[in-house]
C-alpha cells in the first residue's frame, strides 16, 4: 500500500517557515552572542536546507576542526526532527561590522554587562559606526540607568530616515535587552547605510530625494552650417565695416541735411 504524501497549504507552509526561522534565530542569538552573531539566512534547495550564520568571529563559530558547527547542526536536526544530512550549517564573516546593527547592539550589550558607563559605551559605539562610512546612527537605551527611576536616553549623529520606503531599505535596526543588577535595560540601534553602487556596504538604489545635475551637452547652435558653393553660383563676398572716422563724416552729412 503506497503512502500518499499529505498536501500542505501555502498559508501553513509560510507560517511553518516563519516559526522555523524565528526559533532558529533565537537559539543562535543565545548560543553565539559572544562570537559576534549578526543574523542568519535560510536557503532551501531540492537536496538540502542550507543555514548561513553571519558572525564577526567565524573561527569561534566553527570551533576547532569544525567541532562546534557540527554540534550546532546536530542540535538543530534533533530539535526540528529532520533527517540526517538534510540540513547543513555554514559560517559567513561580516565584512563591514560597523554597518551591522545587530553586531553593534551585541557589542553595546557586552560593554554594559562588563560595567562600562552607559554614556561612554554609547558614544564609543556611535563613533565606531560613523567612522565606518555610515550616514547616520541612533542609539536608544531605556531602563534604570543611574537611579531607581527608569528613563530613556537617546544618542544621535548624522542623517537618519524615519519614514517611507527609503527607511526600510537604508536603515538597519536591532533590538536587544541586557539584564543588570538594577534591572533590565532595553537597547535599540539604528544605522543609516550609505549608497554603494556595488551593493557591498549599502543599497544600490539611490534615495528618492537625491538630485543629480548633469552637465549640458556641447551643441554648436550659434554657428551656421558649412556652405559648399556649386559650379556657376555667385558667392557674395563679406563687406568689411567702414572705418570709424568715415562713419562720423556720414553722420555729419545727414545732420546738415
Amino acid at each position: 500500500m503506497s503512502v500518499v504524501p499529505r498536501r500542505v497549504s501555502k498559508k501553513h507552509k509560510f507560517v511553518a517557515d516563519g516559526l522555523f526561522f524565528a526559533e532558529l534565530n533565537s537559539f543562535l542569538t543565545r548560543e553565539l552572542y559572544e562570537d559576534g552573531y549578526s543574523g542568519v539566512e535560510v536557503r532551501v534547495t531540492p537536496q538540502k536546507t542550507e543555514v548561513i550564520i553571519r558572525a564577526t568571529r567565524t573561527k569561534s563559530v566553527l570551533g576547532e576542526k569544525g567541532k562546534r558547527i557540527r554540534e550546532l547542526t546536530a542540535v538543530v536536526t534533533k530539535r526540528f526532527g529532520l533527517k540526517e544530512g538534510s540540513i547543513e550549517l555554514f559560517a559567513e564573516r561580516v565584512l563591514h561590522r560597523g554597518l551591522c546593527a545587530i553586531s553593534q547592539a551585541e557589542s553595546l550589550r557586552y560593554k554594559l554587562l562588563h560595567g562600562l558607563a552607559v554614556r561612554r559605551a554609547c558614544y564609543g559605539v556611535m563613533r565606531f559606526v560613523m567612522e565606518n562610512d555610515a550616514k547616520g546612527c541612533e542609539i536608544i537605551i531605556s531602563g534604570k540607568l543611574r537611579s531607581q527611576r527608569a528613563k530613556a536616553m537617546k544618542f544621535c549623529d548624522g542623517y537618519m530616515k524615519k519614514s517611507g520606503f527609503a527607511s526600510s531599505l537604508y536603515v538597519d535596526k536591532a533590538v536587544r535587552s541586557v539584564l543588570l543588577k538594577s534591572g533590565v535595560l532595553g537597547i535599540k540601534v539604528a544605522i543609516m547605510l550609505p549608497h554603494d553602487p556595488t551593493g557591498k556596504k549599502g543599497p544600490k538604489t539611490l534615495l528618492p530625494d537625491v538630485v543629480t545635475v548633469l552637465k549640458p551637452k556641447k551643441d554648436n547652435l550659434l554657428t551656421p552650417p558649412p556652405f559648399a558653393p556649386t559650379a556657376g553660383t555667385a558667392v557674395a563676398q563679406p563687406v568689411a565695416p567702414a572705418p570709424f572716422y568715415q562713419q562720423e563724416v556720414v553722420e555729419e552729412q545727414y545732420a546738415n541735411e
